[in-house]
């Protein structure tokens, strides 16, 4: 319908006249949404970080990055605010954390930022805190933490190349991105909030040189809308030529002792811009079996006043280390398969609780200097820590009646592969005659116990290296069974790429191929439908007990009597515990304890049945074993 038919059908000349007014109305109301838009635009564009003369100027003054790590999902969210107020305490003014795609993302197309994951929550309150934002993205982050952050489930298709330009892995990273931009685009620095950079990737040139790659990644970090704050990518010295992108801002990452020649490495590959540690290591991270890492504080103190007097900005690798609670501990592969402790104190200013160290107060002595007549808050009170009443694991139900129902199978299939991401698998098959035989399993990830007619045969540790069992064959029809432990996907370096679970390949028995196999997937996620009883059960088995308080406070849940296994305290999956150490307690957050009965579950690959637990206020985090658990 044209304007003039429009106008004749409702009223003639003085209508029209009306008509007329309404439209000026509306225009004028229109060109003053039009000001009121680009003059807020004006005012949120006077929040910026931005690269000037070799320095970061943020809102127009020069600003020197003085950071800390420290991650949401590592950290009960109840004590998120303690331990920000805790950095600004020790005179931070930024905070960095990782993203942790995998947790967020647990099945394709399903998300969860909800109640622990609210990390849109945990932006908020770290600028109530005072403190500006680093976000890290990844998507892929490393951080000793699962498959380095990447959902298990990409394992799924075995065509998949992680951490690569094929669209099967850009698709995934694409729509996460996009997913995550809704949550953490809006608290970016020109729109009001306090992220001031994103991190491009992570670490890429440890692992390629395929700028395609990182040019892709960088592109669908802007289309999730991360395009008001500073992008930036971080690498090591000798690797800013593989994992840097022509354009952005780089940084560099190093331990003790290496930031003179880390920052001349970042100078000569990048004569302009800002000297930045992405990650100034101060601690580092343990190993099952190995000794507990202590590092150099008075070093660090002295490098830390090197690099602040120099103007340069530094990010602490870990302000606080925290917990990998549940199954979210990492591996590394060197030589060899390396899987990381629950534990990820990392000998930080705050250690795994949260408690100030003689680090942190060494650090902000240093730190007071440099803060610009500012004051830095004092520290809040610090949270109870409380012993707990001896007590026994006197309930039990063995694994052996909780299988559930099984997968038929020619062959082995991995624990990816059956749409499982973390806990147990068992493998069971039927094997006729009788006589010893050399069992191969080609080959396990990572731990394995191997049970001929119900009875323990042996072991296989894959840091060890070990293949083969010798099984003795002693009924006319015999059950294999074959109980697989995830101990963590590798999270660095190429092997991430391949790190699939349970059995990879195959099982032969004196070379012959085994077949015809029942797998029972054992996630560990759910504990209801467990039957205890009093009576002693075959293991492995799952343990109970209780415990009554009067007050709630942050423990340590000493393990050294249990042997390999996993715990959950009213309801929370603590982490996985090995007898070899170095770790033989589990932090308990005092928010996950209540006043009067708590309940402790254990599921543990020895027996259990005398095991007296208790809580302690201090950790044991050096206290290496001999390398056996029976």
């Amino acid at each position: 319908m044209n304007r003039t038919s429009w106008y004749g059908q409702i009223g003639g000349k003085s209508m029209r006249c009306e008509c007329a007014k309404f439209s000026s109305l509306i225009a004028a109301l229109f060109l003053a949404a039009i000001f009121s838009s680009l003059l807020l635009a004006a005012r949120q564009q006077t929040h910026s970080l931005r690269i000037e003369s070799n320095q970061f100027v943020l809102d127009g003054q020069p600003f020197q990055v003085i950071s800390g790590e420290m991650h949401y999902a590592r950290i009960p969210r109840a004590y998120w605010r303690d331990r920000l107020q805790k950095a600004r305490a020790m005179g931070l003014n930024t905070i960095s954390t990782y993203v942790f795609w995998n947790l967020h993302e647990p099945k394709p197309g399903i998300y969860d930022f909800s109640g622990q994951l609210d990390v849109a929550e945990f932006v908020r309150e770290a600028q109530e805190a005072g403190l500006h934002v680093i976000l890290r993205v990844g998507p892929y982050i490393c951080s000793e933490w699962d498959l380095g952050g990447l959902p298990s489930w990409l394992l799924d298709d075995p065509k998949m190349e992680l951490r690569s330009k094929q669209e099967n892995f850009l698709r995934p990273a694409g729509e996460w991105l996009a997913r995550l931009g809704q949550e953490l685009a809006p608290p970016q620095v020109t729109r009001g909030g306090p992220i001031i950079a994103v991190q491009v990737e992570n670490e890429y040139g440890s692992f390629g040189a395929d700028s395609v790659y990182m040019g892709r990644i960088h592109d669908l970090i802007v289309q999730a809308g991360f395009d008001g704050a500073l992008l930036y990518t971080a690498d090591g010295p000798s690797e800013l030529p593989r994992g840097t992108l022509a354009g952005l801002p780089a940084v560099v990452n190093f331990g003790p002792g290496e930031a003179k020649s880390a920052f001349a490495a970042l100078r000569a590959f990048r004569p302009d811009g800002p000297m930045m540690s992405g990650e100034y290591w101060d601690g580092w991270f343990d190993h099952w079996g190995a000794a507990h890492n202590v590092t150099n504080a008075r070093q660090q103190t002295q490098e830390l006043q090197w690099m602040l007097s120099h103007g340069d900005s530094v990010n602490l690798y870990m302000f606080e280390g925290g917990t990998s609670f549940g199954f979210m501990a990492g591996a590394n592969f060197e030589k060899t398969y390396e899987p990381d402790t629950t534990s990820y104190d990392y000998d930080a200013p705050l250690d795994e609780a949260g408690r100030p160290t003689p680090k942190f107060f060494a650090f902000r002595n240093v730190i007071r200097r440099y803060l610009r007549g500012e004051n830095s808050p004092p520290l809040p009170a610090p949270i109870p820590v409380i012993e707990t009443p001896k007590f026994r694991l006197a309930d039990s139900s063995s694994l052996w009646t909780n299988l559930g129902q099984p997968i038929q199978s020619e062959h082995p299939m991995t624990m990816d592969s059956i749409g499982q991401a973390y806990g147990y698998v068992l493998y069971r098959t039927h094997v006729s005659g009788t006589g010893r035989g050399d069992l191969k399993i080609t080959e396990v990830h990572d731990y394995a116990e191997v049970f001929v007619n119900g009875q323990l045969a042996g072991t296989l540790d894959r840091r060890l290296g070990q293949a083969h069992v010798a099984i003795n064959l002693s009924a006319a029809d015999n059950t294999l069974d074959i109980l697989v432990e995830n101990l963590g996907r590798i999270n660095f370096g190429p092997h991430l790429r391949d790190d699939r679970k349970g059995i990879t390949e195959s099982v032969t028995l004196d070379g012959k191929e085994l077949t015809g196999w029942e797998i029972y997937p054992l996630p560990m996620t759910d504990l209801k439908s467990l039957q205890f009883s009093k009576s002693v059960t075959r293991t492995p088995a799952f343990y109970r007990g209780t415990f009554n308080l009067t007050r709630v406070g942050d423990t340590f849940l000493d393990v050294r009597n249990l042997g390999m296994g996993v715990v959950w305290v009213n309801g929370h999956n603590l982490g996985r515990f090995w007898s070899i150490g170095p770790q033989q307690t589990l932090y308990v957050p005092g928010v996950w304890l209540t006043e009067g009965k708590n309940e402790v579950i254990v599921f543990d690959l020895k027996d259990d049945s005398q095991v007296w637990l208790s809580g302690r206020k201090k950790p044991i985090l050096n206290d290496v074993r001999p390398e056996t658990q029976q």
